[in-house]
């Protein structure tokens, strides 16, 4: 498969981003940036690795939250609830996170909220404003495009091993996850129809029996769902993304490869220009 080297050179301050200094994911990403593009991407990686300040933390969403007792728990679960309601779009881009109201809406203390707020920060979900706090980060055109090529390349590659490694069991796991998705979109019911949505990309992903593209996807998907779910709010674009997901349900269940791994980073960058042009004429989301 050719894959843009200029698209991942682009991309990979957003990978960087989501993995700071953790060493499992800089091998991981190094792993992924080898095979798709050789070793001048990897230089790429570490003239900007190299400028992180070093005390930056990694608490991507891929690896297990803190489990140091109680205070692991109140993180892991504020890191979670916060996550969630910014994906899911409940907090807008450029909102506020006000520590009081949350704290008594979580019901935790200002120092595990910080802490998440710290860690969404490292995951590219919240923007720290110095002596003003923390806001929802913005949604940036620019970054969602290299964001989705780079997620788009990844599923491309997936797609041809699943089509080739996954079992029948996990493409009839993959079709039920359709099935219901299909279920959410006649209800009208978005939030259950991205979260779906997600588990059969991530099926997809998964069944090509590919750990190093499981492992970076991971990093890649809260940033991926939020932007998504932003997509999804035009009605003819959510309408589009179901009959890409007819085509590429039937790829996968005829075992073609080929065809189902050139419907991957369309099914992304369609989406994409929807936003643009919905940003370009001043049409409301109805996000609000």
């Amino acid at each position: 498969m050719a894959f843009s080297l200029s698209g991942i050179v682009e991309a990979t301050p957003l990978l960087t981003a989501s993995v700071h200094t953790n060493f499992l994911h800089v091998n991981t990403l190094l792993r992924f940036l080898m095979f798709v593009s050789g070793a001048r991407v990897v230089h790429t990686y570490f003239m900007i690795y190299s400028d992180l300040p070093a005390d930056v933390r990694d608490e991507t969403s891929s690896l297990p939250e803190p489990s140091g007792g109680r205070k692991g728990r109140l993180h892991g679960a504020a890191v979670t609830a916060l996550r969630e309601r910014i994906v899911s779009g409940q907090l807008l881009p450029g909102a506020f996170l006000r520590e009081k109201e949350l704290c008594e809406d979580l019901g935790i203390s200002r120092t595990p909220l910080r802490e998440a707020i710290r860690t969404l920060a490292s995951e590219g979900l919240v923007r720290l404003v110095p002596n003003r706090g923390a806001i929802v980060a913005p949604l940036d055109l620019d970054e969602v495009e290299a964001l989705y090529q780079t997620v788009g390349h990844i599923e491309a590659a997936a797609a041809k091993l699943a089509c080739v490694k996954a079992s029948d069991e996990e493409i009839a796991a993959i079709t039920i996850s359709h099935h219901q998705m299909m279920i959410a979109y006649v209800q009208r019911d978005l939030p259950r129809y991205i979260v779906l949505n997600q588990d059969i990309h991530r099926g997809i992903v998964a069944a090509s029996h590919n750990f190093v593209l499981l492992e970076v996807w991971d990093l890649l998907a809260p940033r991926v769902r939020r932007a998504r779910s932003a997509a999804n709010l035009y009605p003819a674009r959510w309408d589009a993304a179901l009959r890409e997901h007819e085509a590429m349900q039937s790829a996968l269940v005829a075992r073609d490869g080929d065809r189902l791994s050139a419907l991957m980073e369309p099914h992304y960058l369609n989406g994409l220009a929807v936003m643009r042009a919905a940003r370009e004429t001043g049409e409301s989301s109805g996000a609000a």
